[in-house]
């Protein structure tokens, strides 16, 4: 039997927008795609809004619920109150296109600032030989479905739009993690280049990343303290920086 939801959805672009009520009937089971899929067949159809997989693997439905940045086809009514309304408003940090859908791109540009692995020269592919524990350190973090919930989240861009330009955000900040973790990555400042480059000196540790991930990636603990670690250390640690160590 059907349940009338109470949704409040965003509608606008990157001139400006509004929240509009709308009664959307609701069935056991659903999540809040289902719902924003149904307002668009019944009453808005030019609601503006981006998905693909609608199984919490293609990164692609991300919004904010409630306030929360959260992947729409993740989140089960069954989770809010019999008539609690239901907020659904597009990632705060990146520029509204329409609607519910926000232009990304930035990640994508400071993506392409991440200098790729470098393997050691002489080295065919067929011959990279690595240890299981080297694999299983870094195997988590290519579980990023590059939804973008971290970035949109990290108060460091999501508060300071000026910031965007120097600090790349967790989800980058985890692959320079993993590439530096790499034992066969002989790019030569891999550690430097995220200091300087990436901004890794903003990160102040208060995992709200951690916290959004809808796979689960511990990305402060694994990746990003252990990669404060590693540059304080050749940074700060005086013999290292005397003798000019790795």
């Amino acid at each position: 039997m059907a349940q009338q939801a109470h949704l409040r959805v965003w509608h606008g672009d990157s001139e400006g927008g509004e929240l509009r009520d709308h009664h959307v009937d609701s069935y056991e089971g659903e999540v809040v795609l289902d719902l924003v899929h149904r307002l668009q067949a019944t009453e808005c159809p030019d609601l503006a809004v981006r998905w693909n997989c609608k199984a919490g693997k293609c990164g692609s439905c991300s919004a904010e619920v409630n306030g929360r940045p959260k992947l729409m086809c993740m989140t089960r009514m069954s989770t809010f109150a019999e008539g609690e309304t239901i907020t659904i408003t597009p990632m705060r940090t990146f520029p509204v296109i329409k609607d519910l859908v926000c232009d990304v791109s930035y990640n994508y540009v400071k993506a392409r600032e991440v200098p790729a692995f470098r393997p050691p020269e002489g080295l065919e592919p067929g011959e990279y030989r690595m240890q299981q524990v080297d694999v299983q350190r870094s195997q988590e973090f290519r579980k990023c479905i590059e939804c973008f919930l971290c970035q949109d989240t990290c108060h460091v861009i999501r508060d300071h739009e000026e910031n965007k330009e120097a600090f790349s955000g967790p989800r980058l900040l985890m692959r320079e993690a993993e590439l530096e973790m790499h034992p066969l990555d002989e790019y030569p400042e891999r550690r430097e280049d995220a200091k300087q480059e990436h901004g890794l000196g903003f990160c102040n540790i208060t995992r709200c990343c951690t916290d959004v991930c809808p796979e689960h990636i511990q990305i402060t603990d694994n990746a990003l303290i252990p990669l404060k670690e590693r540059v304080a250390d050749r940074s700060y640690d005086p013999l290292r920086w005397l003798f000019r160590k790795k």
